[in-house]
C-alpha cells in the first residue's frame, strides 16, 4: 500500500511521518485490497487547546473511506482516526463477504 503524508501549516519532522505510515500500515490487517492512504496532517490557528486534525482517506476497490479526527496532538488524532478506519473496513469486509456468498 502507498501512503502519501501531507503536513498543512507546518512542517512535518521525520519522526512523526515514519508514525503516521507505521499506523497507517497496521490498517492491511483489517483488509487485505487496499490501494493506498492518503493522510493530511493539518494544525489550526484558533484559541482551542485541540486545534490539530489527522484526515486520512483509504482507497479500496470500488470505495473510499475517509475519516477526520481532531485532538490536542497529532498521534492522538492519528490512532483515533486508525481505530475508527479498522471498525469501517471490518464492516465493509463483512459486507463484502456476505455479497460474495
Amino acid at each position: 500500500m502507498k501512503v502519501f503524508v501531507q503536513s498543512v501549516n507546518f512542517n512535518a519532522d521525520k519522526e512523526l511521518v515514519k508514525f503516521v505510515e507505521e499506523r497507517v500500515n497496521t490498517l492491511e490487517k483489517f483488509h487485505d485490497k487496499i490501494i493506498n492512504a492518503e493522510v493530511f496532517l493539518k494544525v489550526q490557528k484558533t484559541s482551542e487547546k485541540e486545534n490539530k486534525i489527522a484526515e486520512i482517506k483509504i482507497g479500496i476497490p470500488g470505495d473510499d473511506l475517509m475519516v477526520k479526527k481532531q485532538a490536542k496532538h497529532l498521534e492522538e488524532a492519528v490512532n483515533m482516526a486508525i481505530e475508527t478506519l479498522k471498525r469501517q473496513l471490518k464492516k465493509n469486509k463483512e459486507k463484502i463477504t456476505k455479497i460474495n456468498i
